[in-house]
């Protein structure tokens, strides 16, 4: 018997759509007004992972940047006719956290209409840029459910330079009790801490056997689908390198891409996967007061 078939629950599979000049990592020496000169990849990356997922046989959630949808239309077409669930990574991934209310509530609007004109299917889903929504901005759920979406899964309830929020629940919830969900990022508690199981760069950098016994114990121990994410950048080791990248940043970008893909497709074929909206069926059946104004 496989792993997959010993599985008591399908995990959700989710991709991260953006291109390898719009990450976190890279902030500090690429300037958004530059975007534009970048020779693009994601439509090649994201491709690639079409087949991947077909091959394994599974469906996936893809959290796209509005700024790569409006100009790969195409290509979100190709992932919504390939049965995957489009959903918004927020208009040009800018940080939830560095955003006043009304900045957040344009670019979680904008967004939206724009994937949902391209992709013709309606977008409930949302993930903040870099896990930005934490303790000092919870006011982005209700904005959020405001602007028509119906769930999250910007929480990672984890100490992290960059991001984490490690008192958040490491179970699905609503913030507000108005029907509208977080589902916080995969952790596995463990010396009296959470410990990261939910792929990103942490899948590239530790063994990968770690992330394995992580994602059985949530499966069979605590009884519950995990999340995996990453980006189409990561199956990419031919991407250009960026000049004036710190170390830092260079090892969190750059480590182990050209072993990605294969490490993927081993954990595609592992587990059993699906979208964030199938495998939260159960919890999204709530329906949502959405004022007539926000759709």
């Amino acid at each position: 018997m496989t792993q997959r078939e010993a599985t008591t629950c399908a995990n959700a599979m989710t991709v991260d759509v953006e291109d390898y000049f719009q990450v976190q990592a890279f902030a500090h020496c690429v300037d958004r007004a530059d975007w534009d000169s970048f020779s693009p990849r994601v439509e090649a990356n994201v491709d690639r992972i079409l087949g991947l997922f077909a091959g394994a046989g599974i469906h996936a959630t893809f959290f796209t940047v509005g700024w790569i949808a409006a100009r790969h239309p195409a290509m979100v077409r190709r992932i919504v006719a390939s049965g995957h669930e489009l959903a918004s990574h927020g208009w040009d991934h800018t940080r939830a956290d560095t955003q006043e209310p009304a900045v957040f509530r344009q670019d979680v609007r904008r967004a939206r209409g724009v994937l949902e004109d391209v992709g013709g299917v309606a977008v409930t889903g949302y993930r903040a840029a870099t896990f930005s929504i934490g303790a000092r901005n919870q006011w982005a759920f209700g904005i959020l459910r405001d602007a028509g979406y119906r769930y999250s899964s910007s929480v990672n309830p984890i100490a992290h330079d960059l991001y984490g929020m490690p008192d958040a629940p490491r179970v699905p919830f609503q913030p507000n009790g108005d029907g509208f969900w977080e589902f916080p990022m995969t952790t596995v508690r463990a010396f009296g801490r959470n410990w990261p199981a939910s792929g990103g760069g942490y899948f590239r950098l530790l063994p990968k056997v770690l992330y394995r016994a992580g994602l059985s114990k949530v499966n069979r121990v605590d009884g519950r689908p995990g999340i995996f994410y990453f980006h189409p950048w990561e199956i990419d080791p031919d991407q250009p390198r960026i000049a004036g990248a710190g170390w830092i940043s260079r090892v969190r970008h750059y480590t182990n891409l050209s072993r990605m893909a294969a490490d993927l497709d081993r954990i595609l074929h592992a587990f059993a996967w699906d979208r964030m909206d199938r495998v939260f069926a159960n919890l999204l059946t709530i329906q949502l007061n959405i004022p007539a104004s926000a759709a």
